[in-house]
C-alpha cells in the first residue's frame, strides 16, 4: 500500500466516521489544541471533556493561563493525575506570554523546547491549528502503525521507535494534515484499540499485517514487565477541637504530587513529633480504612489516621507552607487524589 493510498483510506474514513464535534475542534487555535493535547496524555477523552471545558472557562487565552496562580491552575487539575503536566503547562503558558509575546512558536523544533512538549505533541499543535505538515507519534498512532507494520517487540524501544517516526513521516501527508492527524488518533482510540479491535471496520484492514498474520491480539507487544514495588505511608488527619478544619502542607514545587497540598505523611506513627514537629491528642488517635493509591511505577499503601493535634500551630513543621482546609467551605487549591478523597470521605462522615 502507496502512502498516498495510505492516507487516503485514513481520511475517507474520517470523513465518515471521524469525530468532528469534540471541544476543542470548535477553536482550532494553538492555545485551545495545546491544552487538548496536553490533557489526552495518559488520559481517555471522555474524561478531559469536562477538565477541559472548566479549563478554557477559566483561562480562555495563554494570557489568562500565564497570569493564573500555581494553585488555581493545580486546583483544576485535580483528578488528570501526572501533575508535571499542569506545572508545565503553567510554565510554558509564561514563556509564550513574556518570550514569544502570547504567539506559539511554528516550528516542531522550537515548540519542542518548550516545558512538556515533545516532538509529537508539538505536531499536533501544529498540523491541527494552523496546517503545518508535522507527524505525530502518540500512543494511538503508534498501535496503528505498529498492527499495520507487524512491528516486533515493544514500540518504545530506540530501533522500534526510529523506525515508527519513518512510518508516520512516510504516510502523512501535504494537503489535510490537520485532519489526518485527528484521524490517524480517532483510528487508533475508537477502532484499532488495545484490546478487541474493530478490524472490519478499519479502512486499512485489507493491507494490515497483524491482521494477515493473526497477530493483532498479540502486537503492538507489551512493555516488559517489572514488578511494581509497594511503599507504605500514613496520612495524619489532623483536626483542632472545633474539627471543620483539617492540616495540609504543600509538597516542593517538583517530584511526586508536586505544588499540591497534602496530608503530613510519616513511616511511623510513632515518630510524628520527630519526623513533623507534631504532637497527637493521643486519645483521639483513629486509624481508618487503609487505600492504595497506584503510580506509574509503585503502589502507595495509605493508612489514614484521624486524631487532634496538641501542638500550637505556629511551630507545626517548621518551614513548610500550611494550611489549615475547611472541608466544609473547601479552598480552590490542587490537592494529590487521595487526599482529595480522604478529605471527601471526612466531610462525609
Amino acid at each position: 500500500m502507496q502512502p498516498e493510498q495510505f492516507s487516503t483510506a485514513v481520511l475517507d474514513w474520517f470523513d465518515q466516521h471521524g469525530r468532528h464535534d469534540l471541544p476543542w475542534q470548535e477553536n482550532k487555535t494553538a492555545y485551545h489544541t495545546w491544552i487538548s493535547e496536553i490533557m489526552l496524555q495518559q488520559t481517555q477523552v471522555t474524561t478531559v471533556i469536562p477538565y477541559y471545558q472548566r479549563f478554557i472557562e477559566r483561562f480562555p487565552s495563554v494570557e489568562a493561563l500565564a497570569a493564573a496562580e500555581q494553585d488555581e491552575v493545580l486546583h483544576l487539575w485535580t483528578g488528570l493525575g501526572y501533575y508535571a503536566r499542569a506545572r508545565n503547562l503553567h510554565k510554558t503558558a509564561q514563556i509564550v506570554t513574556h518570550n514569544h509575546q502570547g504567539q506559539f512558536p511554528l516550528s516542531v523544533e522550537e515548540l519542542s523546547e518548550l516545558p512538556g512538549i515533545g516532538r509529537s505533541t508539538a505536531g499536533a499543535v501544529l498540523s491541527i491549528s494552523s496546517g503545518r505538515w508535522a507527524p505525530i507519534l502518540d500512543g494511538n498512532v503508534k498501535r496503528v502503525l505498529a498492527r499495520f507494520y507487524a512491528l516486533e517487540g515493544w514500540p518504545g524501544t530506540t530501533a522500534n521507535q526510529k523506525r515508527l517516526w519513518q512510518y508516520a513521516e512516510q504516510n502523512t501527508p501535504r494537503q489535510r494534515v490537520g485532519d489526518y492527524t485527528q484521524a490517524m488518533m480517532d483510528l487508533g482510540a475508537t477502532l484499532c484499540t488495545r484490546s478487541k479491535p474493530s478490524c472490519l471496520l478499519c479502512p486499512l484492514q485489507p493491507h494490515c499485517e497483524a491482521f494477515k498474520q493473526g497477530k493483532t491480539d498479540q502486537l503492538p507487544a507489551p512493555k516488559p514487565k517489572k514488578t511494581q514495588p509497594v511503599k507504605q505511608t500514613y496520612m495524619l488527619l489532623l483536626q483542632q477541637d472545633q474539627g471543620k478544619e483539617v492540616l495540609l502542607y504543600q509538597r516542593p514545587p517538583t517530584g511526586l504530587w508536586g505544588g499540591l497540598w497534602s496530608l503530613p505523611q510519616v513511616s511511623d506513627l510513632r515518630d510524628t513529633l520527630s519526623e513533623t514537629g507534631l504532637e497527637l491528642d493521643q486519645a483521639s488517635i483513629q486509624v481508618l480504612e487503609p487505600l492504595r493509591h497506584t503510580f506509574s511505577h509503585f503502589h502507595l499503601d495509605i493508612t489514614p489516621v484521624r486524631a487532634r493535634v496538641n501542638t500550637p500551630t505556629d511551630s507545626v513543621m517548621e518551614g513548610k507552607p500550611l494550611l489549615w482546609y475547611n472541608i466544609e467551605q473547601p479552598e480552590n487549591v490542587g490537592l494529590a487524589a487521595p487526599v482529595k478523597k480522604l478529605l471527601q470521605q471526612l466531610a462525609e462522615s
